[in-house]
């Protein structure tokens, strides 16, 4: 295995788990658990919040858990059908995740902070999302790699958030409603900035 390989593994499994993590929620009853212990119990019998969270959790899981295989040069040279159909399932599952996204932020807990954290993630996502998909119509394969970047790292909030989580509440001693409005921007906000340094690196190593 080639060192510059090496970072691609945790990547990779965060990426797998908590792509499955969803699978949790219809296996194991969760109203008691998890996030639902925020969530006021008239929300949780509302049929369209609860078909919204559902469709965010199912297809946002999906894009994870799929989007990661789409930056191997490898797998795209060798499987280049594949990385075709992968690649129009995960827009797919972006779109539909994001559109639910939106409807639920509006519900997120700790208020309008929230609310307008993960909304403005949801709305990224899908902007990045349908620009990706309309420049690889095109055929401007430049422009999809760089905007499957940063919708990727936009994807990758639903790992960040979990990192973050623990280590505000646990080491940084913040009660939950306080670091989550933190981790409603710092969740995602820092991936875009790195998404942004890796294709100005790409676009020097290509133009040097």
């Amino acid at each position: 295995m080639k060192l510059k390989n090496l970072p691609w593994i945790p990547f990779a499994l965060f990426a797998i788990a908590i792509g499955l993590y969803p699978l949790i929620y219809y296996f194991v009853d969760m109203h008691n658990k998890g996030l639902f212990q925020s969530k006021p119990a008239e929300l949780l019998r509302n049929p369209i919040w609860h078909t919204a969270f559902y469709l965010h959790i199912s297809f946002g899981g999906l894009a994870l858990l799929i989007g990661w295989t789409q930056f191997s040069k490898k797998l795209r040279g060798r499987y280049l059908n594949a990385h075709r159909l992968v690649g129009k399932i995960y827009v797919l599952s972006v779109f539909i995740s994001s559109c639910a996204g939106l409807y639920i932020a509006l519900f997120a807990s700790g208020g309008i902070i929230c609310s307008l954290g993960f909304g403005t993630l949801a709305l990224l996502w899908l902007f990045t999302d349908i620009q990706a998909y309309t420049s690889i119509r095109k055929l401007r394969i430049a422009e999809h790699e760089a905007w499957m970047i940063r919708n990727y790292a936009l994807a990758f909030a639903a790992v960040t958030l979990r990192i973050w989580l623990p280590l505000t509440t646990g080491l940084g001693h913040m009660d939950f409603v306080t670091s989550y409005r933190i981790i409603s921007w710092l969740c995602w906000v820092p991936n875009l900035i790195i998404a942004e340094l890796i294709i100005r690196r790409k676009i020097n190593l290509i133009s040097n």
